[in-house]
């Protein structure tokens, strides 16, 4: 083979072997060219979206599930994702077809799980675990919803890996997205998770989907936070938190009675207000400092960044006059939650100054802030929302950055804001 004519055969040395072939690429990829358009001419409609029936999942989705959408579901191992795709597809089976593929549980075992939910009679299932006959039997039945638990044991024999590689993911995920797309199935894709609780498989899975999901919260903990770290038809800030009962997951519409509630007069406790997306909610935010013999001392966290920790405890040595530098500092978000915004740095403050010096803070207060280096405290963004929410659940103090709004504690430093909770003297 050779890039270009030659008289003579560089292999065998004869004359005149050559044969010069063209291959008709050009031609058909001409023959496939399609008509473009210009952006005013597309209709840009909003499909209906297919509610689930579960209020918390619509709220994550952006309003329910967009048809041809693929959505991928990830957490732990028993966090509750294949009870809570079968509980979508009991709801949505009562109006629409929905088909379950499972292809690490038997058509048996799905049945004693569905016998503790209601209304999954008319829910289609198929266990099967070859990708070419779940690809077929989706072009057959077109079912409007449907969701493959997991996708991480779909295989094809036309490559040579086992079920569960990089080859067989990247292959199953992208003919499922295509058949997805062409008849228009609204998928849910269960996937597997890392030691560090990161999707398992290639990057190219989470490019390639629509939505992703991520469940959060201990297996042994009652309470589980499902959020969406991508969605291409809504916001990724919402949040929704689910309780795991003896009949399944039950969508909890107020978590800030549940999640914000304080004993009075307990030390190293103090209530936040954070932001999820459209949803303000309330945290009990515990701390406890305890003396160190290490020549390290440590900074735990669960629930709060391990950085923003470190950086709320070297403002708070600087500017709170707190010494913290031989002591142990640990910080827990009660209920199994995680915090990323800054908004909730004022109240993590509260509970470990409160550790630190034995105080309680004080009796109904919450707190909101952004705590800057120098020790000022920065507004939280949405901050009449939030002072709704607390004064929604009886908390008639609430102490925040100057500027936030009427019926608020205003405090311009973090000593001051100390001074305020504390029920100690200015600074």
């Amino acid at each position: 083979m050779s890039g270009r004519w030659l008289g003579r055969c560089p292999g065998c040395g004869a004359f005149g072997t050559l044969v010069e072939e063209l291959a008709p690429v050009r031609a058909a990829a001409a023959a496939r060219a399609a008509p473009t358009l210009h952006l005013v001419e597309v209709d840009a409609r909003e499909a209906d979206r297919i509610p689930t029936g579960i209020a918390e999942l619509d709220r994550v989705l952006g309003g329910g599930l967009v048809p041809a959408s693929v959505v991928l579901v990830g957490g732990e191992p028993g966090v509750g994702k294949s009870t809570l795709a079968l509980s979508m597809l009991a709801a949505v089976s009562q109006s629409r077809r929905a088909l379950l593929v499972t292809g690490e549980e038997s058509v048996e075992q799905v049945k004693l799980r569905a016998a503790r939910l209601s209304g999954c009679d008319r829910v289609a299932i198929l266990a099967a675990t070859e990708l070419d006959v779940v690809c077929a039997t989706l072009e057959r039945e077109r079912p409007e919803v449907c969701v493959i638990d997991s996708v991480q044991t779909l295989h094809t024999t036309e490559i040579g890996s086992a079920p569960g590689s990089i080859a067989q993911v990247r292959e199953a995920a992208g003919q499922i997205v295509r058949i997805a797309k062409q008849v228009g199935v609204a998928t849910f894709l269960v996937g597997h998770v890392t030691k560090d609780g990161a999707l398992a498989g290639p990057r190219v899975l989470e490019h390639l989907v629509d939505c992703v999901l991520q469940f959060e919260g201990d297996r042994y903990l009652a309470h589980r936070v499902l959020r969406a770290t991508k969605n291409r038809f809504g916001s990724t800030n919402e949040l929704a938190v689910f309780e795991m009962t003896a009949l399944g997951l039950r969508g909890v519409p107020e978590p800030s009675a549940l999640l914000g509630r304080s004993e009075p007069g307990e030390v190293g406790a103090a209530v936040t207000c954070v932001l999820q997306g459209t949803r303000p909610l309330l945290l009990e935010i515990q701390s406890l400092v305890a003396p160190t013999d290490l020549a390290m001392p440590r900074r735990v966290a669960t629930g709060v960044d391990q950085r923003r920790l470190a950086m709320i405890v070297a403002v708070l040595g600087r500017h709170g006059r707190l010494p913290l530098g031989a002591a142990d500092v640990f910080v827990n978000v009660a209920g199994g939650l995680r915090i990323d915004e800054p908004g909730a740095d004022l109240g993590i403050a509260l509970a470990i100054a409160s550790a630190a010096r034995g105080i309680p803070v004080s009796e109904g207060l919450a707190a909101f802030g952004e705590l800057g280096l120098t020790g000022r405290l920065r507004p939280a963004p949405q901050a009449a929302r939030r002072l709704e929410e607390c004064r929604k659940f009886g908390l008639a103090a609430v102490l925040a950055p100057p500027g936030t709004g009427a019926g608020s504690l205003e405090a311009e430093t973090l000593a001051r804001a100390l001074a305020i909770a504390l029920s100690e003297k200015s600074v």
